[in-house]
């Protein structure tokens, strides 16, 4: 049976199209999705993540049916050990858990990764890895796909927000970069425009649960 995967969604209302983590587009099969409330992205969007109630996320796992458990923000990487044990099935809290995998190859100064916002994310999202804190890109104030999820507003303009990523990335590309790890779980429905732009491997939310649990991922974005 194709399996199922179970999202803890923040508490927004913005478009999310195929490709983003709490698109049910995104998945093989329709998806459980929990909606956890009161988590808005500036409640979860820290650089104090230590700070952040997981109480409502500890109780939703336990009301998980999937195959596989993830969260729709990475900014949630802090608690991937707590959570984790909460449940048998596997857990992505972020896609920096493949930082476990990527820092076996990948220095720091080779890898991107592309987050919601760069002055948030530090080196206690990290863990064992603090020194990819130097590896951050973000996206910036002005563009379109940050002020969708900063303001939650109603309407996303998939071309514009495609444009500015794939820019920024095409942008920000030198001899030293061997790949690119996009932290923002908004961000896959244009992982292959980026892989496009820039000519280098991508890894994200969908990439890893299509990894930890084959066949969840629609394969359009696996």
């Amino acid at each position: 049976m194709t399996p199922r995967v179970t999202v803890l969604q923040l508490d927004t209302s913005f478009p999310r199209i195929a490709g983003d983590v709490g698109c049910p587009d995104s998945y093989a099969r329709p998806p459980q999705i929990i909606k956890i409330s009161g988590a808005s992205v500036g409640s979860i969007v820290t650089d104090t993540p230590q700070n952040i109630d997981v109480t409502p996320f500890a109780e939703a796992m336990y009301h998980a049916e999937g195959d596989i458990i993830v969260t729709s923000c990475g900014f949630l990487s802090y608690w991937q050990d707590h959570l984790a044990k909460l449940s048998d099935r596997p857990f992505i809290s972020s896609s920096l858990v493949a930082l476990e995998q990527l820092a076996a190859v990948i220095p720091p100064d080779a890898l991107q990764i592309l987050t919601f916002d760069a002055n948030r994310l530090n080196a206690a999202h990290f863990g064992r890895y603090p020194t990819y804190v130097h590896s951050i890109l973000g996206l910036l104030p002005t563009h379109h796909l940050r002020q969708v999820i900063s303001q939650n507003l109603d309407t996303l303009d998939d071309a514009a927000a495609r444009k500015d990523v794939t820019d920024l990335m095409a942008q920000q590309q030198t001899q030293e970069h061997q790949h690119i790890l996009l932290e923002c779980t908004n961000l896959p429905p244009y992982r292959a425009a980026i892989k496009a732009a820039t000519g280098l491997p991508v890894t994200d939310i969908l990439t890893m649960v299509e990894a930890a649990c084959p066949g969840a991922v629609d394969p359009r974005f696996n």
